[in-house]
């Protein structure tokens, strides 16, 4: 009965989603239909064998090793803030490293690589091809499917900060589904981590399949119709109308900024983006956790941030087949990941998880959980975004994002409940 009620609690997902969408007649169902039997086929091939599960750890291992190559940099003018853990880095701080440290500062390294394989080209080209597949698969334009792939294990500030060139050439509907889909994003870096908390195989499933997810979720969402003479990707120096002596028109490539200039304003630009991250972040935390002392200030000590999400996500918790009591529970951890993170739940739940005790003697609902908690899906992933986007593009885009932040915050939730459904149907 419980496998029934988890088959119709995916669908519920998909018909939330056709709810909330901005514009129900261009949605493309044939895309749609193909992305999810997709996401149905790798959740059954990453639960029950090894192989996919291997890919995932060694392009995890690849971001991993980047990130920590960013760290040199990092301890050499900040030793207190870099762990000497870290191979190579030369830090000098034990234990685990600040958000700023960990999470911003790689941004340093990260995007102006980016930009350079931009500069030479390869990315463009790489994009191209790459998307071009994608595209073909997911009936997605190319861009917007490279970058499902590309945030897999970037991050979201990060893969958001490589794409300036293409973010600013978008007009802002594809911003937006650039924004949703990024609510589903992790890091490699802290891959390893979650391991270290919860079972490593649904983990490491739960990274395809929120990718998959925000594909289909942003798809039913924001359906946006791109041209094709739209769906191009962006080189550091396109070709533009020229005005010619004789009045014609003829398209040119302008002359390369000179390499070292480009590379100077990439740093500078990557600079500026980690402040207005940090300064976001700060402020969407501290303004969640001003309305639960509001909240407070009515002396009932139940009333929170955390128990509301979790009366409302009550429904989707048994839905994802559990009994009421179970579910309960499951959405309150649930409620606790979206408003604080993802560390937290896992913090609160590692030792029954790994254990098997409880609630967790059940394969299900440690599949289950692990899988929706492996995710940037919360307040203050709200905040990184809305703060990348502000140091890329235009206000025009960003106004049009920040006046849908509650769609982001349905998008995370949703692809997190939809690639938990997913993984469950395998796991009892």
């Amino acid at each position: 009965m419980y496998l029934l009620i988890n088959i119709v609690g995916i669908f519920v997902t998909i018909g939330v989603a056709y709810l909330f969408s901005r514009d129900r007649k261009h949605i493309q169902w044939k895309s749609v239909g193909i992305v999810t039997a997709l996401q149905l086929f790798l959740a059954w091939f990453f639960v029950n064998f090894s192989a996919g599960r291997q890919a995932v750890v060694a392009a995890a291992n690849g971001f991993n090793w980047l990130v920590a190559t960013s760290y040199k940099g990092i301890a050499f003018a900040l030793p207190d803030f870099v762990s000497k853990t870290i191979p190579g880095a030369g830090g000098t701080l034990d234990g685990n490293m600040n958000f700023v440290t960990s999470a911003l500062m790689p941004i340093l390294l990260v995007v102006p690589l980016f930009d350079i394989l931009t500069y030479i080209g390869f990315l463009p080209w790489l994009v191209k091809w790459i998307g071009k597949g994608l595209s073909f698969i997911t009936g997605q334009p190319r861009f917007e499917a490279f970058f499902s792939i590309e945030m897999m294990f970037l991050g979201n500030t990060e893969v958001l900060a490589v794409s300036k060139g293409q973010l600013t050439q978008m007009n802002e509907e594809r911003n937006l589904t650039i924004a949703l889909m990024s609510m589903s994003c992790v890091t490699a870096s802290i891959i390893g981590a979650y391991t270290q908390m919860m079972p490593g195989q649904y983990v490491l499933t739960a990274v395809p399949l929120n990718i998959l997810g925000a594909i289909i979720i942003s798809a039913i969402l924001n359906p946006v119709v791109v041209d094709q003479k739209d769906d191009i990707i962006v080189e550091v120096n396109e070709p533009v109308e020229v005005q010619q002596a004789d009045g014609t028109v003829k398209m040119e490539r302008p002359k390369k900024e000179p390499f070292f200039s480009f590379l100077g304003d990439s740093i500078l630009g990557a600079g500026k983006l980690i402040l207005i991250i940090a300064a976001s972040v700060m402020a969407f935390v501290a303004l969640a956790n001003l309305i639960d002392q509001v909240f407070l200030l009515t002396g009932l000590k139940w009333l929170s941030l955390e128990n509301i999400f979790g009366v409302i996500m009550f429904p989707f918790a048994w839905l994802l087949g559990f009994n009421p009591q179970d579910a309960f529970q499951i959405a309150q951890y649930m409620g606790t990941k979206l408003v604080t993170n993802e560390f937290v739940v896992m913090g609160e739940v590692s030792k029954s998880v790994m254990a098997g005790t409880g609630l967790f003697a059940n394969k299900h609902a440690i599949a289950v959980l692990t899988v929706f908690v492996t995710s940037f899906a919360n307040f203050g992933t709200v905040g990184m975004i809305i703060g990348a986007f502000k140091g890329l593009v235009s206000n025009e885009k960003v106004n049009l994002i920040s006046k849908n932040v509650p769609l982001m915050l349905i998008s995370g939730i949703l692809v997190s409940l939809l690639s938990a459904g997913m993984a469950g149907l395998f796991a009892w």
